[in-house]
């Protein structure tokens, strides 16, 4: 049997049901497993008292500091982040906490190894807290936390050094590894470990029908994460503006949705181009088989799971080059990358729209990537470790 302590602070929680959701269902299908045992250490950052007291930070506070999440036992220590420090604190909140946590965890779960699932602040904290209980630690790279946290002035030597003193490394496409590489961690010591997309769910359907369900009865795009800048909804926006009679659906929710809305209504784009805010993540198999198109102008990804989960629901997506796009497109039927400006994005969508690939052929694509080929590799990483460190490599 082996026994993973997962740690993540990139995890849902009852306030944040979207948040890592990937990294959930990661965990949940590693934990399955039945040679498996699994306990979830899923740390809240919070400011210090009296700004945890706050009426948007209040709800986080109120979480359950043990719980039972999906059949999961699961932890939820709180650690305090200094606003306007860059983060440069996190870890050392983080560490001392977590090490009483896991002591008292270890009297009853000798854990042989420690999976930490976002490499800031986790894992630093892993890497002290490996050395701490002697157990090897995994890292995986997934994208912000390599792209801001490992260049950030204040972070960024703390990820590296993590990188360097893991026994493990995990990038979530090629492209992920070579930006790992980029800030001097080795290439011999990280391996790629895709994601996964559950092809029973993310599924082709009628499209006529699933329109009907957001009153829209020619070509769709849908368009979906945070609002935030390094998305580049406006850039979606800007090209379905150019694309008369194509209707655009963005899902997700963010510090942007003022500026993208006034965009909208500044263009008068409001009968074609809706801001949906977040939807839950059980709800986006309808949303992205009823589109014609997936678009999304990311600055920077890893292996953005959107992409494939639209693959699965046989909708060709039209995405930049950022992370491991060209993993994912591989058939022209697949969909394009292009350039990170409203005109190739225009382009795109409508040569896509005037020529469409059959459903089944595009969620080829997504086939490549299941739940149960990325929990395999996962435990058998995990296990690989724990067998050097017992025979002393």
């Amino acid at each position: 049997m082996l026994r993973v302590l997962t740690l993540s602070t990139l995890f849902p929680d009852a306030t944040r049901p979207n948040f890592g959701v990937f990294v959930e269902r990661q965990t949940l299908g590693l934990a399955a497993l039945p040679d498996v045992d699994l306990r979830l250490v899923a740390p809240v950052g919070l400011p210090p008292w009296p700004l945890r007291a706050l009426s948007h930070h209040a709800p986080l506070a109120s979480l359950p500091e043990r719980e039972t999440w999906k059949g999961l036992d699961t932890r939820r220590p709180r650690f305090t982040t200094i606003p306007g420090t860059g983060g440069r604190h996190h870890c050392r909140a983080l560490i001392p906490r977590l090490v009483t946590l896991l002591t008292e965890i270890r009297r009853d779960f000798a854990f042989d190894v420690i999976d930490a699932e976002f490499f800031f602040p986790d894992g630093p904290a892993a890497v002290a807290l490996g050395r701490h209980f002697g157990v090897p630690v995994s890292i995986k790279a997934r994208g912000a936390d390599i792209h801001h946290w490992g260049h950030a002035p204040a972070t960024a030597n703390q990820v590296i050094a993590a990188g360097q003193g893991a026994d493990g490394l995990l990038a979530v496409s090629e492209a992920m590894k070579a930006d790992m590489v980029a800030i001097g961690i080795a290439a011999d010591r990280i391996r790629v470990h895709h994601t996964g997309v559950d092809l029973d769910r993310f599924a082709p359907r009628d499209r006529v029908v699933a329109k009907a369900v957001y009153d829209v009865t020619g070509p769709l795009v849908v368009s979906l994460g945070a609002l935030i800048p390094r998305k580049g909804h406006d850039i979606a926006i800007d090209a379905v503006a150019a694309l008369p009679g194509v209707a655009l659906l963005i899902a997700g929710e963010g510090p942007e949705r003022s500026a993208l809305q006034g965009k909208i209504d500044a263009l008068g784009l409001g009968d074609r181009v809706t801001l949906l805010g977040g939807v839950p993540h059980a709800d986006l198999p309808a949303l992205l088989a009823a589109a014609d198109v997936m678009a999304l102008a990311s600055a920077s990804e890893g292996l953005a799971n959107a992409w494939v989960e639209a693959l699965a629901c046989g909708t060709p997506i039209v995405i930049t080059s950022a992370g491991g796009a060209g993993e994912v497109v591989t058939d022209p039927a697949y969909g394009r990358i292009v350039a990170r400006d409203s005109s190739a994005f225009a382009q795109a969508i409508d040569a896509v729209l005037a020529d469409p690939p059959e459903q089944a052929t595009v969620r080829r694509g997504a086939e490549r990537f299941t739940w149960e080929v990325n929990g395999a590799a996962l435990c058998e990483h995990l296990a690989a470790l724990v067998d050097q460190r017992r025979l002393g490599l």
